[in-house]
């Protein structure tokens, strides 16, 4: 059984590095997911396929950006009931999680599926996808409980201390879509539908196998549910929505950023795709570091551990530090050869190559607002994190990078992106250190003491 971690006391540095280990490997399995995925449609159903896959795939994204927004609320609620080792609370907001998503995932599902060709249309979905298009979008909302329980499951883990065994239920969700994927698609024959029915497959699977695991070894408090009470609903409402919003915020900076971006031509805008999904791996341990704190911040400050929260946000920080400046410098040195895996195109290299090298030098600088927001999440202070987030991308990234590409040209995109990073760093450390996020309790019994 993997070892569930009790965040209040013990070494710091070594639990950060022990616990965030097993998420970033699991985000980049669920990256690897995505690519999968498009790899067995794109080669064996062409062009045409993959572009209502991605079509698609896009309302998928914002499903799933909300089912993140409340699982960080889960991630925040959770681990705080468990650090104050209240075992009735957390078996109660556990149902109130089970009975809330359940419904939001059947009421999401139905509307999706009735309404999967409008959203489309409004898509501007080209007729000639739009049949594939609709098939696998409506397939993939019969499914969207699958999708919600998959991850909630692995959140309940990781409040609790348990990183490792949800990167078990992600392997096998990978690993199932790579083997259904070509199965359903070629072998019967079924085309779009067969790699949405397969990405069903993989990820029910997986809830399933989670679900029975968690229940047989006792890792979760979970039981037959429940109707929860106005208070359990209205706390998971009041952090989960400003949570969701969170990921529409960041949803829609970045397609303000592309607007700029296209501004530039075809090959800004592929050499600019091209490092964005580079960026998606090379960001990968800041956003596990992000999650790490949030859990360990989260046990702690249910028991008002402030002092302890400190040296969390501390190591976090140096963490991040050590390994994104790592990670930097290697993108410096090899940038050109990461951007021909997607292209070859001599103009979009060069944007893409230059672009990734400034960008790099300041990755550790955005690593910090992965940190210390996840501080901050961890005391509940939702609404804080929402407007922390739309300075970063409406005050700060979108317009600086509008003005220094007005100044600059194609390269001011990189340098309004990284002076973005830098100052929005800034702006995360004050609100850290001066802000009333301390002071916000979601829950008012005592509990084990205060430090």
């Amino acid at each position: 059984m993997a070892k569930q971690y009790d965040f209040t006391e013990g070494n710091i540095l070594k639990q950060l590095f022990y616990f965030s280990g097993p998420i970033m490997l699991a985000n980049l399995l669920q990256t690897s997911y995505q690519f999968a995925d498009s790899l067995w449609v794109g080669n064996l159903l062409g062009a045409d396929a993959l572009g209502a896959v991605a079509v698609s795939g896009t309302i998928i994204f914002t499903v799933l950006s909300f089912v993140i927004g409340l699982n960080n609320a889960a991630l925040t609620i959770l681990s705080q009931q468990k650090g104050r080792e209240r075992e009735q609370g957390l078996e109660r907001y556990l149902n109130a999680f089970v009975v809330v998503l359940t419904v939001m995932a059947v009421a999401l599902g139905s509307m999706g599926y009735l309404f999967a060709e409008q959203f489309l249309h409004l898509l501007g979905t080209p007729e000639g996808m739009m049949d594939e298009a609709t098939v696998y979008l409506r397939i993939n909302f019969l499914g969207i409980l699958f999708l919600f329980g998959y991850n909630f499951i692995s959140t309940v883990l990781r409040a609790l201390g348990d990183s490792k065994t949800p990167l078990r239920f992600v392997t096998i969700a990978v690993i199932l879509n790579i083997i259904v994927n070509p199965l359903f698609i070629s072998g019967f024959g079924m085309g779009v539908e067969g790699a949405a029915y397969a990405t069903v497959v993989a990820q029910g699977s997986a809830f399933l196998y989670g679900m029975i695991y968690v229940l047989y070894k006792k890792l979760a408090p979970f039981r037959i549910p429940t109707l929860p009470s106005r208070k359990e609903v209205g706390l998971i409402l009041n952090l989960g929505i400003p949570a969701g919003l969170q990921m529409a915020v960041i949803s829609a900076g970045s397609a303000a950023i592309m607007s700029v971006v296209t501004n530039f031509g075809g090959g800004v805008v592929a050499g600019f795709g091209a490092s964005q999904r580079l960026d998606s791996l090379l960001l990968l341990p800041a956003h596990a570091l992000g999650t790490a704190v949030n859990s360990m911040a989260g046990q702690n400050l249910g028991v008002r551990h402030l002092s302890r929260v400190r040296e969390i946000a501390k190591y976090g920080v140096i963490y991040n530090f050590a390994i994104m400046t790592l990670i930097g410098l290697v993108v410096v040195l090899f940038a050109e050869h990461g951007v021909r895996l997607f292209i070859q195109e001599e103009e979009a290299v060069q944007f893409g190559t230059v672009y990734l090298q400034i960008i790099a030098l300041c990755y550790p600088f955005l690593g910090i607002n992965f940190v210390l927001n996840g501080i901050v999440r961890a005391a509940g202070a939702m609404y804080q994190v929402l407007a922390l987030n739309i300075i970063s991308f409406w005050v700060l990234r979108f317009p600086l990078t509008a003005l220094f590409s007005w100044m600059f040209g194609e390269i001011g995109i990189a340098i309004g992106m990284g002076t973005s990073f830098l100052v929005s760093s800034l702006v995360a450390f004050l609100y850290y250190r001066f802000g009333n996020w301390r002071k916000k309790e979601l829950f008012k019994e005592q509990s084990r003491g205060q430090r």
